[in-house]
């Protein structure tokens, strides 16, 4: 079954073996190109702590947020659920949940991702519930990241934070627990490269 991802792109459909035209396209025509481009968002990417004042829109927000929904879940379950924070009050009661982390509070939104185990557990039982939600609640930040670093933002994934708090905080219902809070907006700061481990450090190939 296909499905649309938003107004703008309604001439492109998801679904198993199924492309539009478009898609071809893109895939034959553009693939190494593609492929070069990916690869320099993701290696460029980096944690933003600072940003500037000007402002991201709601325009820009729903696209991170198209982009998160995108991302793959166990069962098509989509256990996720998304804060989109434009408030300095709030924001400045996020900073206080997650340990005093100021650019919370300075950056000019913030992105709660929650996941809702209850829809991976109904299907998959207590690794549904255990993992599966977390795993797709952590392919929608990346999205959001990636998207986020395509269009110019910067971001950061900040993971320390009381969930007490937050979920007070945002009021949350029950069945939701916050597993990320995203600072969004324009970089402040120059992107530093970071050293990785090397690929003999961290892959291990089996062959025949």
């Amino acid at each position: 079954m296909s499905v649309e991802i938003n107004a703008d792109s309604k001439g492109l459909t998801r679904g198993h073996h199924k492309f539009t035209e478009n898609d071809e396209k893109f895939i034959v025509k553009d693939k190494i190109i593609a492929e070069f481009d990916f690869l320099r968002l993701a290696k460029s990417r980096r944690s933003i702590r600072r940003f500037t004042e000007k402002d991201v829109t709601k325009e820009q927000l729903l696209r991170l947020i198209d982009a998160a929904q995108s991302a793959p879940s166990a069962g098509n379950c989509q256990p996720w659920h998304f804060y989109v924070i434009k408030n300095k009050n709030l924001q400045e009661q996020m900073k206080d949940s997650a340990y005093q982390q100021g650019f919370i509070l300075y950056a000019p939104a913030c992105i709660v991702v929650c996941t809702e185990s209850k829809r991976s557990g109904g299907r998959y039982g207590e690794r549904g519930r255990e993992l599966y939600c977390l795993q797709d609640t952590a392919a929608a930040v990346q999205n959001i990241l990636l998207c986020a670093k395509s269009m110019g933002l910067g971001t950061c994934w900040v993971g320390a934070f009381d969930e007490a708090k937050v979920t007070e905080i945002l009021n949350l219902p029950e069945g939701l627990r916050p597993v990320a809070i995203i600072p969004v907006g324009e970089p402040a700061e120059d992107f530093k490269p970071q050293n990785r481990r090397t690929v003999d450090e961290i892959v291990t190939f089996i062959e025949e």
